[in-house]
């Protein structure tokens, strides 16, 4: 038998096939990990891409905002916080006068021990302000008009857009409606207002077949959000940062917030993007583990990205802790729906929409999964009430579950991928 370590909550989730089982496990291509972390972001703060070193574009600042994403994104901060701060603060900036902003989107906000634990240096809480963005909050945003083709409202977080001197940061990784994460994606939705995230996940955006994974071309949430960065007058910086399997950094860039994530992009599509010859009766995944597999709203990006090698009508298995339940009040209504109409009459009722209800497009994305195969869902952090609403099979004993696949199949081969969604593979004959 074959034991496979699968990403799983905090400590990880050893996986033991059983013995019919011929199991192609599907990685990420490995990237050399760099002896020093801290020179990475050196480096990357040292060799700006298309801009003026930090130093000499806050020379004349007197405020800045930098932003950060959530706790359910790894991005090491601890890493590149201080530095960039210090620098700041060099050239001028008071530290009471620069804002870490936490791109919640319309998630939560993370307080506390969370927020210590994102942020992860106790000398940033100290001597900057450190906040989060609240999508509801309707005086907190700036208007800045409407994009020109698709007419979506453009509202930011008036801390950014205010700021002299602008700055995202995060983690480029692949992303199940805007092809990829970081950049520009950090602004919006990251700090957008909630009349501009749903705008962005209506129907008539999630339903667009090049809203999907690893692709910008032609993605219409990639060019809505490169609009919106090209709205901001004075431009903005970008921090963009790259991790392997073992949360190791691998690599960064910082420059112009589109030009240093697009050349993020390129650094590590052949590792992220693995071709694979053959599609899968059977598939196992998983939701990426801390913090990402936190809630099954998360979960279903995990069911997404697979989908390229699952055999129409196969079974999709996903290991994800679920520590905290199902998620948001308004997921769980969007999913209660679900259960009630059934798929095809969801989403009629959302086609007409033009602003998406809240988090109701991660039910939308779980249809996508729902219409090639079987999902079954291996999950200790989910009651019986909270598994009731995710619409998909329950999965006690694991090894079973991918047995039973096998034999209902009649097909032993399996695809395995650790990583759930931090890797893309695609089918290629």
């Amino acid at each position: 038998m074959q034991d496979i370590e699968l990403a799983y909550g905090t400590t990880g989730l050893r996986l033991t096939l059983p013995e019919q089982a011929e199991a192609t496990v599907i990685r990420k291509q490995p990237l050399p990990v760099p002896g020093d972390a801290g020179s990475v972001i050196e480096q990357a703060l040292a060799n700006p891409i298309e801009a003026e070193a930090l130093e000499m574009a806050a020379r004349n600042a007197a405020s800045a905002c930098i932003l950060i994403c959530d706790i359910t994104r790894p991005v090491p901060n601890h890493l590149f916080l201080r530095p960039v701060i210090e620098r700041l603060m060099s050239a001028g900036v008071p530290g009471k006068a620069i804002t870490v902003l936490v791109a919640t989107g319309l998630h939560r906000p993370n307080l506390g021990d969370e927020l210590r634990e994102l942020i992860g240096d106790a000398w940033v809480l100290e001597n900057v302000n450190v906040a989060n963005h609240d999508a509801r909050d309707d005086a907190a945003h700036v208007s800045l008009g409407e994009t020109r083709a698709r007419k979506v409202p453009v509202r930011l977080d008036r801390r950014f857009v205010e700021a002299d001197l602008k700055i995202a940061t995060g983690l480029v990784e692949p992303h199940f409606m805007a092809g990829y994460s970081g950049g520009r994606k950090v602004i919006a939705p990251g700090v957008a207002h909630h009349t501009t995230i749903r705008t962005f996940h209506s129907a008539r955006f999630m339903e667009d077949p090049k809203a999907s994974s690893c692709n910008l071309a032609g993605n219409p949430l990639h060019e809505e959000q490169l609009e919106i960065v090209a709205m901001l007058d004075d431009g903005v910086l970008a921090l963009n940062t790259v991790i392997d399997e073992a949360r190791n950094l691998i690599h960064a860039s910082f420059g112009d917030v589109v030009a240093s994530h697009l050349t993020t992009v390129a650094f590590v599509r052949d590792s992220i993007e693995v071709k694979v010859p053959r599609r899968f009766n059977t598939v196992v995944t998983t939701a990426a583990g801390y913090p990402l597999d936190k809630t099954y709203y998360q979960t279903v990006k995990g069911m997404v990205t697979p989908l390229d090698i699952l055999e129409p009508g196969g079974t999709l298995i996903i290991a994800s802790d679920c520590s905290e339940g199902v998620g948001s009040a308004e997921f769980r209504a969007a999913q209660q729906r679900l259960i009630e109409l059934g798929p095809d009459a969801f989403l009629e009722t959302l086609s007409g929409k033009r602003l998406a209800d809240v988090d109701e497009w991660q039910t939308e994305m779980q249809l996508k999964p729902m219409r090639v195969g079987t999902i079954a869902l291996y999950s200790q952090g989910l009651s019986d009430e909270d598994h009731a609403l995710t619409g998909v099979d329950r999965v006690r004993d694991l090894s079973g579950a991918i047995r039973d696949s096998i034999e209902r199949h009649a097909d032993p081969a399996i695809a395995v991928v650790p990583e759930g969604p931090y890797v893309v593979p695609f089918f290629a004959a």
